[in-house]
């Protein structure tokens, strides 16, 4: 205790409502009288944050996609444009390689219409507006699942 006392700063020394002593540098020294107050200040010292090794485990109920509605990007048949040209357009557009790129647009081309991707609300808009960009016929559905 004696170590600690002598680190303290006296700022001011108050005896009886009456200042006794005060200034930065003065060391507090102990007074006869016990209804004296002694004000101090001492500089903190600064504490390391301890890491101790462990686990986090993070449980979820639900995947994200469960949680926020899916959108379908859907795009239809058209007799303008080639079918290379679709091709050319899914794999610029998604990043496809060629054989998925060409299933989609068989699909389009036989059956109508092709489901493209199930995304959320944000990212089909974006995709639908470059489809349509490169003047295909493309839309998005709120997903049923």
């Amino acid at each position: 205790m004696r170590e600690q006392a002598s680190r303290l700063t006296v700022v001011s020394i108050e005896c009886c409502g009456k200042k006794i002593r005060s200034g930065p540098e003065e060391r507090a020294t102990p007074l006869d009288k016990s209804d004296c107050v002694f004000y101090f200040v001492s500089m903190a010292e600064t504490a390391t944050p301890e890491l101790l090794p462990g686990k986090i485990e993070e449980t979820k109920d639900q995947s994200d996609s469960a949680l926020e509605p899916g959108y379908l990007v859907i795009c239809w048949n058209d007799p303008v444009n080639y079918m290379g040209y679709v091709t050319h357009v899914f794999q610029t557009v998604f990043g496809w390689a060629r054989q998925k790129a060409e299933f989609h647009m068989l699909q389009v081309h036989e059956q109508g219409k092709s489901v493209l991707a199930r995304e959320s609300m944000e990212k089909a808009e974006h995709y639908v507006h470059q489809l349509q960009k490169y003047s295909l016929h493309a839309t998005m559905e709120r997903d049923e699942k």
